[in-house]
């Protein structure tokens, strides 16, 4: 079973900065991608920041919003992914959770792919 576990939720004042992080525990090889999505009270779950990995190198995407501001990093050895935020705003306000792709070998050396989604930590603007 692979399990997500975030950190780093809190209270912030406008224009503040926080960092939040993901760590990768369990039984996999390969992780395809991380990423960290939000969900703010009465909206819906929205893309923040996207780490995509090939053989090129890893690959960062941001939504509109958080571009400039926001930005993510991953620790391959670690299995870890981090996102800084800069420039809060009120409407960062959100419960922040992370998600992956990841591969493992089943028994018989087949492989299977599983996506999984951490509890999620939130983020609360103070003003």
């Amino acid at each position: 079973q692979v399990q997500l576990v975030e950190t780093g939720g809190g209270l912030v004042q406008p224009g503040g900065a926080l960092a939040l992080s993901c760590a990768a525990t369990g039984y996999f090889h390969t992780i395809s991608y991380m990423a960290w999505y939000r969900q703010a009270p009465g909206s819906a779950r929205e893309m923040v920041a996207r780490a995509t990995h090939s053989a090129a190198g890893t690959q960062a995407q941001y939504s509109d919003s958080v571009k400039g501001r926001f930005t993510v990093t991953r620790d391959i050895f670690k299995s870890t992914l981090s996102l800084q935020m800069s420039n809060l705003k009120p409407e960062d306000t959100a419960t922040y959770f992370c998600t992956g792709g990841f591969y493992y070998e089943q028994i018989g050396g087949k492989d299977r792919y599983v996506e999984v989604w951490g509890q999620g930590t939130l983020v609360t603007d103070v003003s």
